[in-house]
């Protein structure tokens, strides 16, 4: 039972130094095939980077908030049916904890 409780403590332990070293709140992407998907060049895709560049390019001194709002709108729309793939996101703090499980499990 001791020896069980000092596995336990030794566990903890270096579960929680990892995470106050490195401090780190950004999630790590972790794609699991080894190769990514390309974008695929294709009119409708070009045409899509094409309005990207041109809302970029715009001059939104003039413009009212709400048309501010739509143009954001658009633009965000527009990059998510841009994404492919997109991954699958752990944070330090998961990593650490699946590695840790892997190592007292094996």
């Amino acid at each position: 039972m001791k020896k069980l409780s000092v596995i336990a403590a030794a566990l903890l332990l270096f579960a929680s130094v990892p995470l106050s070293l490195s401090a780190s709140t950004e999630a790590t992407a972790i794609s699991l095939p080894s190769d990514k998907p390309k974008p695929v060049e294709s009119p409708e895709n070009t045409a899509l980077i094409n309005r990207l560049d041109e809302i970029k390019a715009m001059d939104k001194s003039e413009m009212t908030s709400a048309e501010k709002k739509e143009l954001r709108n658009e633009a965000k729309e527009t990059k998510k049916n841009l994404r492919l793939g997109g991954g699958v996101y752990l944070s330090a703090g998961a990593l650490v904890l699946i590695i840790v499980l892997l190592i007292v499990l094996l």
